[in-house]
């Protein structure tokens, strides 16, 4: 099959022919109708992963049709559209068994621990537990805009905050977890401050929803203008970003009582911050959450809100590539968030 290969960490994969993968007992083979390629690729990439292990195959926002099914598959059968999130779970722990694969002590994760997306085939482990049938309805490059970034914003938003209708929610970094956040929180009933140094970024929050966007360049404190204008702080914000800058805003931003939401992945120098413990965290009696991916059973709600038309997953593809050109979608993350999600449709070129 051909792929895109890392060979050396923060140089462009080699778009090269591979031995296709071998499916195992409780495995599926996928190929590949669509991947995105999101800010966790970039980490892989640029080698702040530790999980990552070169050679390696990137991407893990995929959707595909089924090739080949494993002795031990039940549940599923050669032909059928389906997608995964991207946090594999074993299906047999307790974690697994109450509906949280994401914190499984066995898992592994697609594009990261095991081959991802940017090929032409896929390998999936555990694929009757993890599989998520694709409804008629959604088409590919739809479902893999849904991966990682729209489950996980998802989750944040829904399971882990339970942010309302009519509460204020403040998004640090508007790229394709933030606006993913964004569409959703508009979904729910939710007030909406999109906030980025990226103008094109911003441009992309506004139209998918944002009630105000900020660029926080112009301002000293940023969290002091969110404050100011939710007279008193947001009641649940993201870090959609992962570096200490936009977490102590996000911390900041918060009324008493406050949910702050860890979605972007720290790493390197960001991966430990100082905290204000007493000033924010006991005495504003603020909560901070980590979340990190959405287990198979949560797709069911979230499919559900695009079949209806509430959430408009399309809205937040800003380009197609083909898988050739993968280095080219990854150049466009660092510490600027993108506007918008790229996806890879064309894995023959």
């Amino acid at each position: 099959m051909k792929a895109s290969v890392l060979h050396k960490f923060g140089t462009p994969p080699t778009f090269e022919e591979i031995v296709d993968p071998v499916c195992g007992p409780n495995s599926v083979v996928i190929e590949l109708k669509a991947c995105g390629v999101c800010r966790s690729d970039y980490h892989a990439w640029s080698g702040s992963d530790p999980d990552v292990k070169l050679p390696h195959i990137m991407g893990h926002e995929l959707a595909g049709i089924i090739a080949e099914t494993g002795s031990g598959i039940k549940r599923f059968s050669v032909g059928d559209y389906v997608t995964v999130p991207f946090i594999l779970g074993c299906g047999i722990c307790s974690d697994c068994q109450m509906s949280n694969s994401t914190i499984c002590d066995k898992q592994e994760t697609i594009g990261f621990t095991v081959s991802g997306g940017f090929a032409q085939f896929v390998e999936i482990y555990f694929a009757d537990f993890n599989l998520v049938r694709l409804p008629c309805s959604l088409g590919f490059e739809t479902a893999a805009a849904m991966g990682c970034r729209v489950t996980t914003a998802f989750r944040a938003l829904t399971d882990r905050a339970r942010l309302l209708s009519g509460e204020w929610l403040a998004v640090y970094g508007c790229g394709g977890i933030g606006t993913s956040a964004i569409l959703i929180a508009k979904a729910l009933g939710a007030k909406v401050i999109g906030i980025d140094i990226n103008t094109l970024a911003l441009e992309k929050a506004r139209d998918l929803g944002a009630d105000i966007v900020l660029d926080s360049a112009k301002f000293l404190n940023i969290w002091q203008e969110v404050r100011e204008l939710t007279n008193g702080g947001v009641h649940v914000s993201i870090d959609a970003l992962g570096i200490e800058e936009t977490f102590q805003n996000s911390i900041r931003s918060l009324r008493k009582l406050g949910r702050h939401i860890q979605v972007g992945m720290p790493t390197g120098n960001n991966a430990n911050v100082s905290l204000a413990l007493l000033d924010l965290i006991y005495s504003r009696q603020l909560k901070v959450i980590g979340t990190r991916g959405m287990a198979s059973a949560g797709f069911s709600s979230l499919l559900t809100m695009i079949d209806e038309g509430s959430i408009k997953i399309d809205s937040l593809i800003s380009k197609k590539l083909k898988l050739s050109q993968v280095s080219e979608a990854l150049s466009q993350f660092g510490k600027r968030s993108e506007a918008g999600i790229t996806i890879i449709n064309n894995f023959s070129t």
